[in-house]
């Protein structure tokens, strides 16, 4: 009879889990058992921060579901960063950790032992359970992917005592019962009317966030029937490609699209909490939003929040019901393009929000879109750092999950490389990692499973000798600045050392070729950038 520990490991194939971020502890080897012998290839990361923030880039580049492997104790207090980040931006992840035996819970003195692990862990995640019989696995595994698959996607966490991990489970094998899971349906009835007020806007706007990603096709079909501008979060960037005349590829914390979003009589927001990181970065207060407003979220709860008296919430996936709301338009599909009311509103938007962001982030954007252009194919993945920054405010990716960083919602640091390298593993094609010398200092380990993997990593390193936005910060409030410069190792050699092909940028021309050159080769590279090549 096989243990829970290999009963765990069928059932996550089944589920089509291909990857397992972790790193083996005495309290996890029976989770390893069944491991060698699956389809689940196993990355090890350096530390567990790093295991959650791979799980995190591999969800974010593909849309599909990582597990994370942790110990019992400082395992999983080292994933709860990750497992934040995630819950702030609704990121599938499964964390399974074990606990200690059954007969010592809450008893004291037992390595790794924490008080109620499972509760400081619910804290960073959509639920947390306990497995006190092997026969609960199928029943709590489903409750996870109805988490992923049919409601807002965030972590979960599973843990499992040592002494069950390693016991003879009579463990049922997959079904179709547990593994069909759908989002909610739409009551269809309503929206027609939905659809008669979306038509009926003089000036109709569309919010798109990160739940959206899933939907670009029915947003644009959406945005072109009613010459809607589309704004797109961080995380829903790509939506709309650049060029398209609809698309405004700005943060709605700048003054001109917060101005575009108080000149519209109706705004049909989809996939967006409309939260502070995206819509208030500046504490000006939430942006002025229009009574008409029609929110489309898998979250009920997120659905319900911010309506006027004109307000209409409808819960379920952005595509169905955006598509489910198209069969009731009326009249031929509006061209979306030339000089139509909604495109010049777009036009003036990006225009004015492109002087809004200044010069210095300008040119960062600039160098952005350089980067872009030269691998067309791979995810941007960032830290936190000048780049995110400029970024976040007017990047516009060229299609959805290939533009994403940790500086909205839990705004972590150390992010970006164990990010880009879960983001790497997902689509096994190139992708750049843009972490600043500060913040890749929190997880640059991770380079060597980069190594280790033999994974195509483009990783440049923004070095500004220090916390350079928080200096910054700190002078424009007239405090001296303390802690912020940093002693700046040297990359290059560190990155030799862990064995990828490493080099110090002398001239931003020769940065296309270096691109192109590190695109086609097997295994990660390391370049460093001084900013003043950049800003100048």
């Amino acid at each position: 009879m096989r243990t829970l520990g290999e009963s765990i490991i069928d059932w996550l194939e089944a589920y089509g889990v291909d990857t397992v971020f972790g790193i083996p502890g005495v309290h996890t080897v029976e989770m390893y058992r069944g491991l060698a012998g699956s389809k689940i290839r196993h990355v090890t990361p350096r530390h567990e921060q790093g295991a959650g923030f791979m799980a995190d880039g591999y969800a974010r580049a593909t849309g599909r579901v990582a597990a994370a492997f942790v110990i019992t104790g400082p395992g999983l207090t080292n994933i709860l960063t990750p497992m934040a980040q995630a819950y702030a931006d609704s990121i599938p992840m499964l964390v399974i950790s074990s606990v200690n035996r059954t007969s010592a819970l809450g008893m004291g003195g037992d390595l790794h032992e924490i008080r109620n692990q499972g509760l400081i862990a619910a804290q960073a995640a959509a639920f947390s359970h306990t497995i006190t019989h092997p026969a609960q696995l199928p029943g709590v595994l489903a409750r996870a992917w109805a988490v992923f698959r049919s409601a807002r996607p965030r972590p979960v966490h599973i843990q499992i005592p040592l002494d069950l991990l390693s016991a003879p489970a009579a463990v049922p094998a997959p079904d179709e019962l547990h593994l069909s899971i759908s989002p909610p349906s739409t009551d269809a009835a309503r929206l027609g009317n939905v659809m008669g007020a979306l038509e009926n806007a003089k000036t109709p706007l569309i919010l798109c966030g990160g739940g959206a990603v899933g939907a670009a096709s029915s947003v644009k079909a959406m945005a072109l029937h009613l010459d809607a501008p589309v704004v797109m979060t961080t995380n829903a960037r790509g939506i709309f490609q650049p060029g398209d005349p609809l698309q405004v590829p700005a943060s709605p914390s700048l003054n001109s699209i917060r101005g575009l979003i108080a000149g519209s009589d109706m705004v049909l927001a989809v996939g967006t909490e409309l939260g502070r990181t995206d819509y208030d970065m500046y504490d000006r207060g939430g942006p002025k939003l229009p009574e008409k407003i029609v929110r489309i979220d898998i979250d009920p709860e997120q659905a319900a929040r911010g309506l006027g008296t004109g307000g209409v919430s409808i819960v379920g996936d952005a595509a169905d019901v955006l598509n489910a709301i198209l069969s009731w338009a009326t009249g031929g599909e509006q061209s979306g393009s030339g000089q139509s009311h909604g495109v010049m509103r777009a036009e003036k938007a990006r225009r004015e929000a492109w002087e809004e962001i200044g010069p210095k982030y300008r040119q960062i954007v600039k160098f952005l879109d350089g980067v872009q252009a030269t691998v067309p194919d791979a995810p941007i993945v960032c830290d936190s750092t000048q780049a995110a920054y400029a970024g976040n405010l007017y990047f516009a990716s060229e299609s959805p999950r290939k533009w994403f960083n940790a500086a909205t919602g839990y705004g972590a640091l150390g992010y970006g490389l164990p990010a880009a390298i879960g983001a790497a593993r997902a689509t096994g094609g190139p992708v750049i990692c843009i972490a600043g010398d500060g913040g890749l200092q929190f997880t640059l380990t991770d380079l060597g499973t980069a190594v280790e993997e033999n994974l195509p990593l483009i990783l440049l390193v923004w070095n500004n000798q220090g916390y350079a936005e928080i200096k910054n910060f700190m002078e424009d409030r007239q405090i001296t600045p303390v802690g912020v410069d940093l002693h700046t190792p040297d990359f290059v050699a560190i990155g030799n050392a862990y064995g990828a092909h490493s080099l110090r940028l002398e001239d931003l021309s020769d940065l296309p070729a270096q691109l192109q050159e590190a695109a086609g080769r097997k295994g990660p590279t390391l370049i460093e950038i001084d900013e003043t090549l950049v800003l100048g």
